[in-house]
């Protein structure tokens, strides 16, 4: 069954029709920083809206009817997700690549790149990050926890973590990038997730070496700046979190 393309309001088309590319997006949602992340590796300017999703606003159901961030608005295409996002930019927008050209390291950056957004999120993200942030800031659509925080969620957040870092310590210490020779978006997916998590704290970096020296690779890069200067209302960042060098 094929559904219908949403369409984009006609105020909103009048919005972006100077900036061409419209995110609507929340500062903590990992899929909606990988995305950025992707825009930005593909010197793609786009203008880098929060969005109230919870809210659930008639304008921004009319771009995606599920109500979850991220949501990119290009001219009078809407795209919606971390999954269909990506393919889009690869299909619209080729160079330069962010899935590897050889087909052994594409279908592991694809791989991994599901690894970050659902095991990780599922084991680490989630039971870590919405315990000290209100999830509505994160991309989850529930309402804000109740009571305090959870010690058994964050003790086994913690236990997870150190288990994916090792992962990461693993591919980065054999691999150039974590799928093989070139950046792709398992790496911009494994980065938004941490530096979500590294944004509280919540990365016990000495942990591994080999995780720590690929994530200061990468976050060094021209494409995170924006994701450091950026601040959560009442949520301050860890000390080092825009720390390159740390």
């Amino acid at each position: 069954m094929t559904l219908p393309r949403p369409a984009v309001p006609a105020g909103l088309m009048r919005r972006t029709a100077s900036t061409m590319r419209e995110l609507f997006h929340q500062i903590l949602s990992p899929a909606s920083r990988m995305v950025r992340l992707a825009l930005a590796e593909k010197r793609l300017d786009a203008a880098a809206t929060p969005e109230r999703f919870w809210e659930r606003r008639p304008e921004f159901l009319a771009l995606n009817p599920a109500g979850a961030v991220p949501v990119l608005v290009d001219v009078d295409t809407v795209v919606s997700g971390a999954y269909g996002i990506p393919e889009y930019l690869e299909e619209t927008y080729p160079e330069p690549a962010l899935w590897p050209h050889e087909p052994a390291e594409r279908r592991e950056a694809r791989r991994l790149m599901e690894w970050f957004l659902a095991t990780f999120h599922t084991e680490v993200t989630e039971p870590l990050l919405m315990q000290k942030v209100n999830p509505r800031y994160c991309g989850a659509l529930t309402g804000p926890r109740s009571g305090g925080p959870d010690i058994n969620a964050i003790r086994g957040g913690m236990e997870a973590i150190r288990r994916h870092l090792d992962l990461i310590g693993h591919l980065s210490d054999t691999r150039r990038w974590l799928a093989g020779e070139t950046l792709s978006y398992a790496d911009l997916a494994a980065a938004a997730q941490l530096s979500c998590l590294d944004y509280c704290g919540d990365v016990p970096w000495s942990a591994n070496e080999q995780a720590k020296t690929w994530y200061m690779r990468i976050k060094s890069r021209p494409s995170f700046r924006p994701l450091l200067a950026e601040t959560v209302p009442g949520v301050p960042p860890a000390r080092h979190y825009a720390v390159l060098d740390f």
